[in-house]
């Protein structure tokens, strides 16, 4: 089901494109879901494909084209590292298993308090900032020393515990 207010918000969306091109606005309506419900399940792939007038599987692909869709229930933070060769070149892959470690949970894991997910992630274009990562989306964290990545994790918990 959708709420009114997200179907106000789609709408808001698809007007930025003329109406034959509704579909235009596959993304922004994924990042909506995913706001509101904390990740893109199967059923709400087909809500925005019906909302959009497209086939199911257009909007899966692009649900699982990029890592900022979540498919399922992931930490209230959401570590992407990258490990692409120039962060590979600087400690990336290192930064991973200093988190994964830890937080005792493996790539791609969620901590037993649901608090922290730890993800690989492609490229994110701060190659001389390596290594880097992204939380939850959004923020660019650079130069992830062990003892930043230590830093971090602690003010993170300390926000969740307020």
């Amino acid at each position: 089901m959708m709420s009114d207010a997200m179907e106000k918000r789609f709408a808001r969306e698809v007007a930025k494109y003329p109406p034959e091109q509704k579909q235009s606005a596959v993304m922004a309506c994924l990042a909506i879901v995913q706001q509101e419900r904390g990740f893109v399940s199967a059923d709400s792939e087909k809500m925005v494909a019906d909302y959009l007038g497209m086939p199911v599987i257009a909007v899966h692909e692009v649900t699982t084209f990029y890592n900022m869709y979540n498919q399922q229930p992931l930490g209230r933070f959401k570590f992407n590292v990258c490990t692409n060769l120039p962060c590979q070149l600087r400690d990336g892959q290192q930064a991973l298993e200093h988190l994964c470690s830890r937080l005792s949970v493996e790539e791609g894991g969620t901590t037993a308090d649901g608090l922290f997910t730890v993800q690989k992630s492609e490229c994110l274009g701060a190659c001389a900032d390596a290594p880097v990562m992204l939380v939850n989306d959004r923020e660019m964290c650079s130069f992830m020393s062990n003892q930043r990545l230590d830093e971090l994790l602690d003010v993170l918990a300390s926000q969740a515990k307020e």
